[in-house]
């Protein structure tokens, strides 16, 4: 399901990606794919979340479609909003929530808590990212929570690297996981306070390389969260 709303992203934005020097190559804006191949692949891959999405309990199910009103919206909030990465946390965090309830059948507090952190985590990640286009989307109209920050990006950095953190601290205490989960987080906030001290918004190339560093950060949480079930 990440890899359609990729794909409705990539539909809704090609006539601004062919305006954009780092995405005008990419696959639509450039013609080597039809915009009727990419929606015929976009269907596709949500037949495929269906299949899945329908072997979880009722209470899933209606959260898995409700996902899709967020989905649909986020490509158009940089049309309306300086915080279109609010957005995208909203769409790309609702796992945080699917995870749960897919278990319980009803959703609690410490998802609740770890969406919240995911949605700021996220925020951060991608306004690095933004970075490598800020000044073709002012050129094209295109706004963005680095256009927004701009010089002051660091100092936001901390902030929603720091609520992602908190919150993380808050729904693990409340799950009541053994110690390898806090120690995942750690890590990953040192990896997190990495970002933030050699981050230089004018360097395309390294904000893409720290972007991709998240995955990482999420793979050490991962980890943790793993290692903590095999001792519980």
């Amino acid at each position: 399901m990440r890899g359609a709303g990729c794909t409705w992203n990539d539909l809704v934005d090609y006539r601004i990606d062919a305006k954009v020097a780092r995405t005008r190559s990419r696959p639509l804006p450039s013609g080597r794919i039809s915009r009727l191949a990419a929606t015929a692949f976009m269907v596709t891959q949500a037949l495929f979340g269906l299949l899945v999405l329908i072997q979880f309990n009722g209470f899933s199910i209606l959260l898995g479609i409700a996902s899709l009103g967020v989905v649909a919206i986020y490509p158009f909030a940089k049309r309306f909003t300086d915080w279109p990465q609010f957005f995208l946390g909203l769409a790309f965090s609702w796992g945080a929530l699917m995870g749960w309830a897919a278990v319980f059948g009803e959703l609690a507090l410490p998802p609740v808590l770890l969406y919240a952190g995911a949605i700021a985590w996220t925020i951060g990640y991608d306004t690095i990212y933004a970075h490598q286009d800020k000044e073709d989307d002012a050129l094209v109209g295109v706004r963005s929570t680095a256009r927004l920050f701009a010089e002051n990006t660091k100092i936001w950095l901390v902030l929603f690297y720091g609520l992602f953190a908190a919150m993380a601290v808050a729904a693990f205490w409340l799950s009541a996981v053994s110690w390898p989960a806090y120690a995942g987080l750690a890590l990953a906030v040192v990896m997190l306070g990495w970002q933030i001290r050699v981050i230089n918004i004018d360097d395309a190339d390294q904000c893409l390389k720290l972007f991709k560093a998240n995955s990482h950060v999420g793979l050490i949480v991962f980890l943790g969260l793993v290692a903590a079930l095999l001792l519980a």
